[in-house]
């Protein structure tokens, strides 16, 4: 019978992503902090919120039902659904530190953005607290996850196609910002720093993840699996053949 064979696997990051990463999560956290410092404690539209939410929401209050259906996939469901399919993907593959980014990064973006950031900043929208937005932090956070692996360390023919889906993951996000603030749960901003804490989110723990103590130790618990049933096959082998 054959059994799965886990590995850790090349790194989530090249060299030279690990740099961008670096920058991409020291961005996100500047302006989740800067745009929380600016709009904490507030229950108000600033001018940019309101230049932006304005128009969006004129134009889904002409079509109803329209913008739930819009913020629909940064809901509780698609998000774990989609999340157990990349983590499965990586599993088949052997991919475990895949599997482990996949399974950690909705959950972690969401315990920051609603554990941590709602409650400080305090912003709130029609008195329910909005600053980050946690359905655009969601379905950045699997964006991101799905272009760290797909996209590959150096160009080739499927390029194109790898970078396509996490593109159409981006888009998906933002059709979903526009969603939440057609049906009234965030700003604009708010979903701009949601987008940044799923993002941000996803490069520090792919950076953790390739840290070497971490690589070794995932090493580590990959291989046990495989040379357990080595040993069983081995064992298995030797019984068959042993004289009756």
């Amino acid at each position: 019978m054959n059994t799965m064979h886990l590995r850790y696997g090349r790194p989530l990051l090249v060299a030279s992503a690990r740099m961008w990463a670096s920058a991409l999560l020291v961005c996100c956290a500047i302006l989740v902090a800067v745009l929380g410092l600016l709009f904490a404690h507030q229950a108000t539209a600033d001018r940019l919120d309101h230049a932006v939410d304005s128009p969006i929401i004129n134009w889904l209050g002409g079509h109803p039902g329209l913008a739930a259906r819009f913020a629909a996939p940064g809901s509780q469901i698609p998000p774990i659904v989609l999340s157990a399919t990349i983590i499965v993907a990586c599993l088949l593959v052997g991919r475990l530190n895949g599997a482990i980014l996949a399974a950690a990064a909705v959950p972690a973006a969401v315990g920051l953005n609603d554990g941590l950031f709602k409650p400080l900043v305090h912003r709130t929208y029609l008195g329910v607290l909005s600053y980050p937005s946690g359905h655009t932090a969601t379905m950045f956070a699997l964006a991101a996850t799905v272009a760290v692996l797909l996209v590959p360390p150096r160009p080739t023919k499927a390029m194109a196609l790898r970078m396509l889906i996490p593109t159409a993951a981006c888009v998906l996000g933002g059709v979903v910002a526009i969603g939440v603030i057609g049906l009234r749960w965030h700003y604009f901003t708010d979903t701009v720093a949601g987008a940044a804490v799923g993002m941000g989110t996803v490069c520090g723990l792919a950076l953790l993840l390739d840290l070497p103590v971490v690589r070794q130790r995932l090493a580590r618990d990959a291989s046990q699996p495989s040379a357990l049933h080595e040993r069983r096959s081995a064992a298995t082998r030797d019984g068959s053949t042993a004289p009756t």
